[in-house]
């Protein structure tokens, strides 16, 4: 049976429309019923079949989901919720900014699974970069492979401007050494996650992404 409804989509479809905290709470146990809870199923069903490959995996759901109450102390957009749907499966699950992980981020009109990493402090941020310079051919060949390509397309992040003069070299030909972020994703159309098989979808491109995500983690590591 599939994990989500129409009124899933429905529902953050309208809360983009109506973010308030009157309507919310108006809808509030619709937003249970709908929204959060099958999105916990789906989650907790994905971490199990990640489990059962990688044994480091053993959070649970509420482990791994962010909620759905935005924090507005520090922002000039002052909407009370978040319009979209997120959890991260990875050691740790969302507190853990220290490995690369499985991110999924539904919105009322696509959504979209992530891997690699976001959140990268500036020492593990240096492991992989020390690391990337001294297995090149390596991590070329994994941004490279034919299914990465085709699924995920090519890594994302945000640039320094300058790199320490070890790697000013490298980054010549590998301009990627200058990303503080090393992350990638594939967008999808909702329909897809009305289907049974969903979670076979997401251990597709759990798969598919694995081996980069194995040398990002051996980077950050150090």
């Amino acid at each position: 049976m599939p994990y989500f409804k129409k009124d899933f989509f429905d529902f953050l479809k309208e809360l983009s429309q109506n973010n308030n905290r009157e309507w919310f709470a108006e809808n509030k146990t619709r937003y249970e019923l709908s929204v959060k809870i099958p999105f916990e199923e789906f989650i907790q069903d994905v971490i199990l079949r990640i489990h059962e490959i990688d044994d480091s995996i053993t959070v649970s759901a509420k482990d791994s989901i962010f909620r759905i109450y935005r924090d507005v102390r520090f922002s000039k957009d002052k909407k009370p919720y978040k319009e979209q749907v997120s959890g991260i499966i990875c050691e740790g699950g969302r507190k853990n900014y220290t490995v690369p992980g499985t991110y999924i981020e539904i919105h009322h009109d696509n959504w979209k699974i992530y891997g690699g990493a976001y959140f990268i402090d500036s020492k593990l941020l240096q492991n992989l970069r020390e690391y990337i310079l001294s297995n090149m051919e390596e991590f070329n060949s994994l941004i490279n492979d034919k299914k990465f390509k085709k699924v995920y397309g090519e890594l994302h992040g945000e640039k320094h401007k300058r790199l320490p003069k070890e790697f000013v070299e490298a980054a010549k030909k590998q301009p990627l050494l200058f990303n503080k972020q090393f992350y990638f994703f594939d967008r999808l159309e909702p329909k897809k996650l009305l289907s049974k098989n969903v979670v076979d979808l997401v251990m597709d491109h759990y798969h598919i992404a694995r081996p980069l995500s194995l040398f990002l983690q051996e980077g950050m590591r150090g």
